[in-house]
């Protein structure tokens, strides 16, 4: 892609107008994980049935992920993110029209190509926007993720709550965040490619640089997709939790991820990539202990609350070191986005399976082993650190401020 020469005005306003995009892809997301348990009634499935359906979403994700760079290399990256972003808040709406297991696996699927093609688009652009600044921000643009992913859950709290038909509640958000985000994306980068050019590759395997930073994603986006898509259905399955209790829980998730993620660059200056996200490993992992021994609901509620405040900065941080690890930033940085997303894809319905085959108390004793990954593996994350990032990074100079 060529990057022509940008002038600090528009690089900020480009900031901006990602972050509104990240806002929006999150609300998607929290609308949905709160009305999870009236998809699964409606349809009237099991909880491995249920599994089996959202395994579609990682299904979906990983087959149309690697198409998200062709299609910003033949349309620019500006119209193929409004494109992108309009078939994710539209394809929320798919779920609540499912009244079996079969349309449900298929509306999941399209559910899961739309997630994962914004998703890449808008991270590429962030991780952008992030070098001409030549500070990192990731961390705050997955903190507006997850501000939206609040937002969206607290408005399915509350449809939760007063028994509203998710059909019309979907129909409704979905509207109203497809004329919030299309236009937002408007305003980001408009990246053209270079007139010689080759499109990027179908499918690429992610480089050797990039597997040990993903497994560290994977821990952390593993524990997320389960506690967003399971928590709401724990607080009613097993704590016998009214609706809007349960849905109260995956709003609480979401709000500690949110604040973290937004006060997460101050804490990585502070304390730098490796001694934060091993701190995280630690409250994650006591937030899943939480969990497993439950016996009130309150109990349960503050271990996901943990456990999303022991995550948050994970993602952003290994965005970060792939950016600076090997040869080819872009590529690591793409193979890291396709394992952890899919990672958070595949985690609802691997802990479906093993919750039908044992018990959800079983399953999130898994999600709590996979936490402590964090603390054992967060040093293949020292790419990312400032100190290191100083003596790589581009020159700020590389955006043009005022001149004397």
């Amino acid at each position: 892609m060529e990057n022509g020469h940008h002038d600090r005005q528009e690089v900020k306003r480009a900031r901006y107008a990602v972050a509104a995009v990240f806002t929006v892809h999150g609300a998607v997301t929290g609308s949905f994980a709160t009305r999870v348990p009236w998809i699964q009634e409606h349809a009237g499935l099991g909880a491995g049935q249920l599994g089996l359906a959202l395994a579609f979403t990682a299904f979906g994700a990983s087959c149309s992920m690697p198409l998200a760079g062709r299609i910003s290399h033949r349309f620019g990256s500006r119209t193929a993110l409004r494109g992108l972003i309009a078939m994710w808040t539209l394809s929320l709406v798919l779920p609540s029209l499912a009244p079996n297991l079969y349309t449900l696996c298929l509306a999941m699927f399209v559910y899961g190509a739309s997630a994962g093609m914004s998703d890449v688009a808008m991270n590429a652009l962030g991780v952008e926007v992030e070098r001409l600044l030549d500070k990192s921000i990731m961390s705050g643009l997955h903190g507006m993720w997850s501000a939206g992913a609040l937002i969206g859950s607290a408005a399915g709290t509350l449809a939760a709550h007063l028994g509203s038909d998710a059909r019309l509640h979907f129909a409704l958000a979905a509207a109203a965040l497809t004329v919030l985000g299309v236009p937002a994306a408007g305003w980001v980068l408009d990246l053209q490619p270079a007139e010689d050019e080759e499109p990027p590759p179908r499918f690429a395997l992610p480089p050797r640089s990039a597997l040990l930073i993903g497994a560290v994603g994977f821990c952390a986006v593993f524990a997320e997709g389960a506690s967003l898509d399971w928590s709401a259905v724990f607080l009613r399955d097993r704590m016998d939790s009214s609706a809007g209790l349960a849905a109260a829980t995956t709003t609480g998730f979401m709000l500690t991820m949110a604040v973290a993620r937004i006060t997460g660059d101050a804490v990585v200056n502070r304390f730098g990539t490796v001694r934060t996200v091993r701190a995280g490993g630690v409250l994650a992992a006591c937030g899943g202990l939480l969990i497993v021994l439950a016996g009130h609901p309150a109990v349960a509620m503050t271990g996901f609350a943990l456990m999303g405040l022991g995550i948050a900065v994970v993602v952003p941080l290994c965005f970060a070191a792939a950016g600076h690890a090997g040869p080819n930033p872009s590529q690591a940085i793409a193979g890291v986005a396709t394992i952890t997303y899919t990672s958070g894809l595949v985690a609802p319905s691997l802990i479906g399976g093993v919750a039908q085959a044992t018990s959800l108390v079983v399953s999130f004793g898994v999600v709590t082993a996979l936490t402590c990954g964090l603390v054992v593996f967060a040093g293949v994350l020292r790419a990312g650190d400032r100190s290191t990032r100083a003596e790589v990074s581009r020159p700020a100079a590389a955006v043009p401020g005022p001149r004397p």
